[in-house]
């Protein structure tokens, strides 16, 4: 019998013993990303068990932030969602340094042209028109292709007649862009009023974060404000607030348990169930228009 260690006084030193009598460090073998550290309850997670969760923690139900690429394939019937607006890619208006070349790689890394998926889709078998934004893209900032994807997504849910979900997730406008970052607040609400006046249904899907000019346009003027649990929703910074009220805010101020109970969303939904309750909403929906 071999053993892959050294004996001394007839005890047998393990590896780890090993590298302690020689002063030196035992280093697993582990390839680099297997596993995920979970940031709420500090739980290691091999990553394909949290992949296969949805990226929630199974110890304390921490929900991970989550791709656009990755949201559409848990939303969307399988082989049902068509692309829409995917070629259009920002350009630099202000001669921003380095702007554009930050695009270029983020598309390269990503995947994809922007911070907002569009597409028409199916949700167990409910057609509606579905824009995910993407915090992986300049922290899901809104610059003009941003405010102009979402804002031809809405004109499609008009004009094919179908109802149109938004999962926000975005650290508000894009400086690169300037002031024309900042006018996409109206064009996208004014969009969403003219929506709104043709009888669609819109759903907004609040997730971590959602603040800056996001949350303060299209996130949380929908018919129905959805969230995912304990997602950041706000405008302006923490610090900000407290040095500008002078006062200290609440532990849990600009969560989406805060949110809710203030009345600024209607229902927290976990990622599990938010397939299944946006189905259910479509269903009613489309009841409530027959009848």
């Amino acid at each position: 019998m071999k053993f892959n260690g050294l004996f001394k006084k007839n005890k047998y030193i393990t590896l780890k013993e090993e590298n302690t009598i020689k002063g030196t460090k035992t280093i697993p073998n582990i390839p680099d990303g297997m596993w995920v550290k979970c940031p709420k309850c500090t739980c290691t997670i091999y990553k394909e068990d949290l992949e296969k969760n949805l990226s929630v923690c199974k110890k304390c139900g921490h929900h991970f932030r989550i791709g656009a690429k990755e949201r559409v394939i848990e939303i969307a019937d399988e082989g049902s969602f068509i692309e829409i607006n995917g070629n259009i890619k920002s350009k630099n208006p202000l001669n921003y340094p380095g702007y554009e070349d930050k695009i270029s790689s983020l598309i390269e890394k990503t995947g994809i042209n922007e911070a907002v998926v569009t597409g028409i889709c199916e949700i167990n078998g409910n057609p509606a028109v579905l824009a995910v934004m993407d915090s992986n893209f300049i922290m899901g900032s809104m610059g003009s292709v941003v405010g102009e994807k979402v804002t031809r997504a809405i004109e499609t849910a008009i004009d094919k007649k179908l109802p149109i979900i938004i999962f926000t997730a975005s650290g508000g406008a894009r400086m690169q862009e300037g002031m024309l970052s900042l006018l996409q607040m109206a064009k996208t609400t004014s969009a969403l009023n003219r929506l709104n006046q043709a009888g669609n249904l819109y759903i907004s899907v609040i997730t971590d974060p959602t603040t800056g000019g996001v949350s303060a346009s299209f996130a949380q003027v929908a018919d129905i404000v959805l969230s995912e649990p304990d997602a950041i929703i706000g405008f302006a910074g923490r610090r900000v607030i407290e040095q500008t009220i002078k006062q200290k805010l609440p532990n849990e101020f600009q969560k989406a348990e805060f949110a809710l109970e203030k009345g600024f969303i209607d229902i927290i939904v976990p990622r599990g169930s938010m397939k299944e309750t946006l189905s259910s909403i479509l269903r009613l929906h489309k009841f409530q228009e027959v009848k």
